[in-house]
């Protein structure tokens, strides 16, 4: 177990994505813009009320927001992790990682449902999937997972030089606050933080897509269980 976390998360593959100084500062101005337009966009999704047919086409706006942002961004990579047999793309372990981030949070479910302030906040997220199509929740819950790393594990991290996870983690928390969700910023730290990791460890973007959409939609059906 020790082992396969620490490929997972923490021994870095070598690769060479090297930037030219103009790249990096085109990337940087690039991830900056979006990051504004998208924190904005998140903020007003997030405060249609449940059941308005504007929910949908909001979210999808989003998630287009942070694709268009990671890819005019410049170039991005899908990563490797080390193996015993060699090095090979991320795809069990990310899984599996989610899954377990899915069982944290579940288990903190039970304690957040106590404190009425913090049971308010879950509530109000998840009145959204109460009114809505739970296909179509699922769908829009992944590609928004698939958009969120594209751009903060791909875009953002490549275009900070020092310490990326700790600003990538700190960037999408701050983007998750537009929200104005407390439950969601503090889900952010610790979502951000253990994909930042494995884009450290990879370097690359499918790592943390695999663990970010698992994560989320395993907590689209575990919440209302807890909070319904």
């Amino acid at each position: 177990m020790r082992t396969w976390l620490q490929r997972a998360l923490w021994d870095v593959v070598p690769r060479d994505h090297r930037e030219s100084p103009d790249a990096l500062r085109r990337r940087q101005l690039v991830t900056a813009t979006f990051v504004v337009i998208g924190g904005v966009v998140l903020g007003l999704s997030l405060r249609i009320e449940p059941g308005s047919a504007w929910f949908y086409p909001a979210t999808l706006v989003l998630a287009g927001v942070w694709t268009v942002g990671a890819f005019a961004s410049g170039p991005l990579h899908l990563g490797r992790i080390a193996h015993a047999r060699g090095d090979r793309r991320p795809v069990v372990a990310p899984i599996l990682l989610g899954l377990g981030l899915a069982a944290v949070f579940a288990a903190g479910g039970l304690l957040v449902r106590e404190v009425p302030f913090l049971e308010h906040q879950v509530s109000s997220v998840l009145d959204h999937a109460d009114q809505g199509s739970w296909p179509l929740l699922v769908l829009i819950t992944a590609v928004n997972g698939v958009a969120e790393e594209l751009f903060f594990r791909g875009a953002a991290y490549a275009a900070i030089t020092r310490h990326p996870v700790v600003w990538t983690t700190v960037a999408y928390a701050v983007a998750t606050l537009a929200s104005g969700n407390v439950m969601l910023s503090f889900a952010a730290v610790l979502l951000g933080a253990l994909v930042g990791l494995q884009r450290r460890a990879s370097g690359g973007i499918l790592g943390p897509i695999l663990t970010h959409v698992t994560w989320s939609v395993s907590m689209l059906f575990v919440l209302p269980a807890l909070f319904g």
